[in-house]
């Protein structure tokens, strides 16, 4: 499974985002994404990717997100 799918199903359990509505270009802003929600992602990213996030800067959209992930 890609990592945009992976972000994709995660949204879609937590916070009924529609997948389909998940693009590379959306913004966490533009899917009403707040900074507990970005917590949530983050630590369930963690769990079913086994990875140690971090605390990156700079992340605005789903392909910030991606490439970050992709790059642990």
């Amino acid at each position: 499974m890609s990592t945009i799918d992976t972000v994709r199903g995660i949204l879609q359990r937590n916070l009924e985002i529609d997948p389909a509505s998940v693009t590379e270009e959306s913004t966490f802003e533009s899917l009403g994404i707040d900074s507990l929600d970005m917590v949530e992602l983050i630590c369930d990213l963690e769990d079913e990717c086994g990875i140690d996030f971090g605390e990156p800067e700079g992340l605005e959209t789903m392909a910030d997100l991606v490439e970050y992930v992709d790059s642990l």
